[in-house]
């Protein structure tokens, strides 16, 4: 990153101008989230999911309560990745229980169903949610904006809801790659327009959420997820040069290293199954490592959880290195675990 230290205040955009920090800083990922009691409060009068993402107020009060209880490095916009078919004109709803029902996109010609100029509008108000974020944050503090990756959003839009192997996505891309194309280059468009939005509104950061990337082939992985991250993250930094961009591919193992070298983002979350000596010999040192706690370590807690803490530092040190988890905090985390790794990391 062309970043200087004198001008990066907040430790987390410290870490991108290659200063190694001890300790180092830590966010995590779905940080804010139903685990929290006043999530849960601000959740019951929201309404739909949707509606708490789309009401600014909510979504603010909503992104700011884990920085006020633990003092984290970084807040990251409340919202979904889902917001990007959602605000294209597909039918999203999340059912509880169950997750996000979309009516699905399985063609070209369902291709037509979409209409970028109807994203303004809801765009707007997550841009709104992160104008306000940050002026009540701390200068100190980081404030990271996020989308999905292209091919991860697509699994969900083509598939109609989650799934264990993304089945309906790859059918597609293998038996009409053309076609599969044109819904990517459209998310593309979409989300770097999305992601600069963010940014004007006061996002330092930007993630690229990859979740399903693991999924793929590796010839596969070059086309629907190399390609497209590379494409956005180019045209972010031909907008935004000094604002890092994170990518965390989630279950690409071996093909981590590549994804990182290719891409152009500037730092790679790690997911839990990455090997920690894989993660030093192969990515730390070569761009700005995020990661790995296991999620359910979290809701352990205890000496597992501060054994393996021990480990990722001491692995880990001397170079730029953010503290965060290999997926996000499940519900059932309790709170006051959160804050004892927060404490671990910070001692």
């Amino acid at each position: 990153m062309a970043l200087a230290p004198t001008a990066a205040r907040p430790r987390l955009l410290r870490a991108f101008a290659g200063q190694p920090l001890t300790p180092p800083p830590i966010w995590l990922m779905r940080q804010a989230g139903r685990y929290l009691p006043e999530y849960r409060a601000i959740r019951a009068k929201a309404g739909s999911f949707l509606d708490l993402c789309y009401a600014p107020e909510l979504a603010a009060e909503v992104t700011l309560q884990p920085i006020r209880r633990y003092g984290l490095d970084a807040a990251i916009l409340f919202s979904d990745i889902l917001v990007v078919p959602h605000a294209l004109g597909q039918t999203v709803e999340f059912v509880e229980g169950e997750g996000p029902r979309l009516e699905p996109v399985r063609s070209e010609r369902d291709l037509f169903r979409l209409n970028t100029e109807a994203t303004r509008p809801k765009f707007a108000r997550v841009f709104e949610t992160v104008a306000k974020v940050r002026r009540e944050l701390s200068p100190d503090t980081a404030l990271i904006g996020f989308c999905g990756a292209p091919w991860t959003v697509a699994t969900y839009m083509v598939g109609g809801q989650s799934s264990a192997d993304q089945a309906e996505a790859r059918a597609w891309a293998y038996r009409d790659p053309g076609g599969f194309a044109r819904l990517i280059e459209l998310l593309v468009d979409v989300s770097v327009e999305y992601l600069s939005g963010q940014v004007a509104a006061g996002a330092d950061v930007l993630q690229i959420f990859d979740s399903w990337a693991g999924s793929l082939a590796d010839d596969q992985f070059e086309r629907w997820v190399v390609a497209p991250t590379r494409a956005m993250a180019g045209r972010l930094k031909e907008r935004h040069p000094h604002v890092p961009i994170i990518g965390f591919p989630r279950g690409a193992g071996v093909q981590t290293p590549g994804y990182a070298a290719k891409t152009g983002v500037d730092g790679v979350g790690c997911d839990t199954a990455l090997p920690l000596g894989f993660i030093t010999r192969e990515l730390s040192g070569r761009v700005v490592v995020q990661g790995n706690l296991d999620p359910l370590l979290l809701v352990a807690g205890g000496e597992a959880m501060a054994r393996r803490v021990a480990e990722i530092l001491t692995a880990l040190s001397g170079k730029p290195f953010i503290f965060n988890l290999g997926h996000g905090i499940v519900p059932q985390t309790p709170p006051e675990n959160v804050a004892q790794l927060v404490e671990l990391v910070r001692r």
